[in-house]
């Protein structure tokens, strides 16, 4: 089989959880048991953008570097959100997306919109990500109206949004959902 491409954070000094010393090109090897949050497996992203808006609430690396990887072996996905692997290895550092708070809240209101049915609270979103409404008063409406939605309302914690989201729905693209998210918008300005 031949090795598939991921997206692996580290810190500054390359070293993950622990301490766990990453160097380029060189494969590092678990043996695939446990759970996925064990050092049995080794973490990595399907894609830049996901890993930008999970590493709050996965690794919560201050200044991640982001690094292309090879991987290979057994692997566990935990539905979109990171995968583990058996084999990794870094071959190449790229650019670090960095998502604005406005990217982050938007993609934890489009991860909850895919669960959230709540009348009241989508309407609070639909509004606050075409501009027209992003006001504190009528996002703590919004939370006081859905409890539902109220992990949502704090949407400025986009990762959970996400984590919640996938294990609600099984058909989350969170990729998609991240290139979405980085869009620009354009503001709607509401009357004075």
């Amino acid at each position: 089989m031949a090795t598939e491409i991921r997206y692996k954070l580290t810190d500054r000094n390359m070293q993950t959880y622990e301490g766990c010393q990453w160097t380029l090109n060189e494969w590092k090897e678990t043996t695939g048991e446990g759970d996925l949050c064990s050092a049995g497996w080794l973490h990595v992203y399907s894609d830049p953008l996901v890993a930008a808006f999970m590493n709050p609430s996965h690794a919560m690396i201050t200044k991640p570097r982001l690094f292309k990887a090879e991987v290979d072996g057994k692997s566990k996905d935990d539905k979109g959100l990171k995968e583990g692997w058996t084999k990794v290895r870094l071959v190449k550092e790229l650019d670090m997306p960095k998502p604005t708070l406005e990217q982050r809240i938007r993609f934890g209101i489009l991860c909850a919109m895919k669960v959230c049915k709540d009348k009241k609270w989508r309407q609070w979103a639909e509004d606050w990500l075409s501009g027209r409404d992003r006001s504190r008063e009528s996002a703590y409406a919004s939370y006081a109206a859905s409890d539902a939605a109220s992990s949502a309302s704090y949407a400025s914690y986009a990762s959970d949004a996400a984590s919640y989201a996938s294990y609600a729905a099984s058909d989350i693209d969170l990729i998609a959902i991240a290139k979405e998210a980085m869009k620009e918008q354009v503001h709607v300005c509401a009357p004075a």
